[in-house]
This record gives C-alpha cells, structure tokens and sequence, in this order.
C-alpha cells in the first residue's frame, strides 16, 4: 500500500478544482498536483537509484517551504523512495551528520546554498544533487520537465519504508525515526475521522514542512480529504488573519498552529469573534500551550483550542474531542489516546500507575515507528518487553482517560531526594501577574544536589518582584518544589518548532549556585 495512492484515491473528481491557494496569488489545481509529481517521479526513476541496507532509495530536501517542495515529497513517495525533510536553517556540520547517518542518494538543496553542500554531498556519496528555491527556481524543476507528467504509482507495502524523521536534537545528535507508509497511512485516517474532517473544509498551512506537524499530520488531513489548503510559505500573524476572512477562493475553516503562533495571533487587535466568523477548529501542537494562552484565545474568538499530542517518532497519540458530544476540551490537557492508540502511564519498575499519579508515558500502535536509523540498541531501549515505545514523557491520566503531561523525563528535577515535575511550577509561575512565560530547570546545588530555577519572561518587560513571588508560590507549592532564584530573561530559547531548549538553560544557569556560594 503505497501512501501516495492512498492520498491520490481521494482527491477530487473535478481535477482542475483549487488544491492550494498561496500567499503570492497562485492556484494549484488537483491536476497540476498530479502532473507535478508524476514528473518529478519518473525523474527520480530515471536515475535508477540504489538503496542502502535493504531499504529503498533515501531523497532528501533541504529546501524552503514551497509547493513544489511538497511535491517533491510526494514525488518520493510516488517512487516509492525514502523522504528526508530537513531543516533549511540547519548548516554545514549539522547536515554532514544527516547525509553520512542517512546516506541520501539524492539531495535537494536551495540555489544560494549549493556551494558549500556540494562538497558535503560529495564526501558523503549523495550520487544526485539538485536545487529548489522557493520561488520556483533552481535546478530541480527544468529536469523534471523534460519528464512525462504520467506516472505509475510503484507499488509498496504497508510495513516498507516512507520517510525519515530526525528527531529535534535538544540534547546530543539527532536520531532518525524512520516511519513506514502503514504508520502514516493510520495515522492520517485516524485524525481525518477524529477531527471530524468536511468536504467544505479548507486548511490554512502557515506551519514549516520539515517537521511532522506541517508535513504529515496538516498536509496529510488536506490530501486525504481532498480539501484545498490555503498555503503560507511562512507564519504571519496579520496573513493568518486575512486569510481567515478571505472572500476569494475556497473559504478557510481549519488552522493549525503552534503556541508560538497562538501567542502572536493574540497580539493583533483585528482577532475578534467577528474575524473568526468561519472558522470550524483551531488546533495547536507542537509544544505545551499555556493554559493562559487558551483562555485568552477562547475569549477573544469565542473558539477553543483543541491541543493534541504526538512525537515524530510516533504521529498523532491524543487529542481533546472535536465534537461537543465526545466531551470538553480541556485546556491544560492533551486529551484522550486516539482510536487504535495505546496510552498507559507506569512507575520505574514499569507497573501501570492508577488514574492521577505521574509516571513515564508509554505508547502503542499502528503510527508507532519501527526505529532508528542505524540504532538497535537504542530502538531496543526504547521499546518495552510487550511493545510498547517509551516516550521520554512524564504525565497523569485522570478518571476520564484525559492524559497531562508534566515533563519530559530527562527534565526531572530532583531537590533534597523529592521529585520535582517542572510543569507544575510552571503552570503556577505563568499565573503571576507580571509573567508572559516560564520554563523551570535543575541546577547543581551543594545541599540539595539539585536547587530549582525558574526562568521568566514578563509582559513588556516589566520587572518581576522576585521576592515577593517566591513568597506567593510558598503559598501553594510544597517547600522543595519552590524556586530557589526567579531570573528574568528577555526571551526562552527554542528550537524551530517552538520547544523551549531547556538543556541551554541547564548550560547557562548551571554554575548559579556555586558562584552564590562563593560570593558569599
């Protein structure tokens, strides 16, 4: 079962209906769809590709968001080859890592960055390179030109190989979750049903196409309904909203967003009930929203954010209900396991804990990846004995099956022998008045072994009485989970998806209690 001809089977009968709208005022019709990967396909076919290991063939794309850069996607797909999406941010040292781990066989880079990857490719063995830009231009397109725009699907199974995710590499080298046409194929069927998906419904994309959220869990939803998009090649605040209200073309009703976007949508005075008139579902992923954030949101628009869970390694996991009748949403939570989704929440010695204590979170599946790359001693850690993937994540399942994440396991904070989970002082710190955000670390503490630290940004930069807000969190928070320093900063670092690096506030902080120490 190739993924391609899945999405394909969807598509419209009218083939010269509107599929993607974009920002500069170009329409893609299904058919040009089509027509484009056909061609790019049987020009990845041309060049008689080999795959390494028994897998197929790996196309990697290190390139700007555009429409043909989805095709290309699709392209690999329809060749039954391995897709690569890559960060276009990433450069010289971090892309070695990824041709030499994957062992591309093709590489699609941007125009302007062609001289200093082609030694790159060359020391690596990519056999094929080519360029895309995002404004049509580069090297890529004119040979698939010169290609029929008909194509035979080649034919795949359910359990072959489809893409590869590299995972965002917070803390050491990025692993490559390697996803089969079966894990994206469920997956996607699984939310088009979940997230009730209409045939009038219409996608605002505004989200990158590197990462699993933009790439498979919005574009997958669009293609598998056969609904158009209309397509951001960046996130705009003032876009998203115009776009909202849009009177040409296909009328949007869905977006999908990070809370980053949320936050920034919220800073427009023009978000009003009235702009968000047609909307039918606002989703937010990615990175934990604020429970701030969601309550702002549903005020200003009279909507409510359904936020959701997934892993690159694992698709979409839970979701807060789409129709009233399956219950709330519940700010704060990510909802319940999806259909054909397991969720369970165990202690250290891998018992199944009762409903409101907090434990690692463990999953599974038919989205569950089958790896990674290159990696069975850390595919096989990562798997309990019966099959379930551990997460990483630590959090609770209430009595109604609602999953709240605490944290990740690795940013467990232990102080004085006692558990510290940094979501829940983080949860508090964000209702101080003066606080925008928080994210809350470990740092080495010579009585504690670990002293918590929370790190701040305040509205408008106002200064935070920290003092005064230690006090107030001792109100509410037991002795050892109470921050032993509130720093405030201009801004938390994060990666391209919006999770905040905790591991550089580990590196930044780390010496905090020491140099006190020594000062006094």
């Amino acid at each position: 079962m190739n993924l391609f001809a899945a999405l394909q089977a969807a598509w419209p009968a009218h083939r010269d209906d509107a599929a993607i709208v974009t920002d500069d005022g170009l329409t893609y019709t299904w058919r040009d769809l089509d027509r484009g990967t056909a061609m790019l396909a049987n020009l990845l076919g041309s060049l008689h590709l080999q795959g390494v290991d028994d897998r197929p063939p790996v196309v990697a794309a290190h390139v700007d968001k555009s429409v043909e850069a989805l095709m290309l996607y699709l392209a690999a797909l329809r060749a039954g080859c391995v897709y690569l999406p890559l960060n276009p941010a990433y450069r010289a040292s971090e892309l070695e890592h990824f041709i030499t781990d994957a062992q591309p066989s093709v590489l699609v880079c941007r125009p302007e960055d062609q001289e200093w990857v082609i030694p790159l490719a060359a020391h690596g063995g990519v056999e094929h390179l080519f360029t895309l830009g995002q404004a049509r231009t580069g090297s890529l397109l004119g040979h698939a030109a010169l290609h029929s725009d008909v194509h035979d699907t080649v034919a795949r199974r359910g359990s072959d190989l489809a893409a590869i995710l590299y995972t965002s590499g917070t803390t050491g080298r990025s692993k490559g979750a390697m996803l089969t046409h079966g894990n994206l194929w469920s997956n996607a069927r699984t939310l088009l049903q979940h997230w009730d998906w209409r045939q009038d419904d219409c996608l605002i994309h505004a989200l990158p196409i590197f990462h699993i959220h933009g790439l498979f869990v919005a574009v997958h939803c669009s293609l598998l309904a056969g609904t158009p998009m209309r397509w951001l090649q960046r996130f705009d605040a003032a876009q998203v909203l115009a776009q909202m209200q849009a009177e040409a073309g296909p009328p949007a009703t869905v977006f999908m967003g990070v809370p980053t976007m949320y936050v920034r949508l919220l800073a427009e005075g023009g978000l009003t009930p009235e702009a968000a008139a047609r909307m039918r579902l606002f989703i937010s992923g990615s990175a934990p929203l604020l429970p701030a954030t969601g309550e702002a949101f549903a005020q200003r628009t009279g909507h409510t954010i359904l936020e959701r869970y997934g892993m690159s390694e694992t698709g979409m996991l839970c979701s807060n209900p789409c129709r009233p009748a399956e219950g709330d949403r519940r700010i704060g939570s990510v909802g319940r396991a999806l259909p054909g989704v397991g969720v369970r929440v165990v202690n250290e010695s891998g018992a199944v804990l009762p409903a409101e204590q907090a434990g690692q979170v463990e999953v599974s599946g038919p989205n569950v990846f089958v790896g990674y790359l290159g990696l069975p001693d850390k595919t096989a850690e990562s798997f309990t004995d019966d099959g379930w993937f551990r997460t990483g994540d630590v959090g609770r399942l209430d009595a109604d099956g609602y999953l709240h994440l605490v944290g990740r396991a690795k940013d467990l904070i232990i102080s004085g022998g006692f558990n510290v989970y940094p979501a829940e002082v983080e949860g508090l710190i964000d209702r101080l008045p003066d606080v925008q955000e928080s994210a809350v670390v470990g740092a080495p503490h010579p009585d504690f072994g670990e002293g918590v630290v929370a790190v701040v940004v305040t509205h408008s930069g106002q200064t935070l009485d920290e003092h005064g807000a230690i006090a107030q969190l001792k109100a509410t928070l037991a002795g050892y989970k109470v921050p032993k320093r509130i720093l405030t900063v201009a801004e938390l670092p994060r990666n391209a998806m919006g999770k905040v690096q905790k591991n550089l506030l580990r590196a930044q902080f780390g010496g905090l209690f020491q140099t006190e120490q020594e000062a006094a």
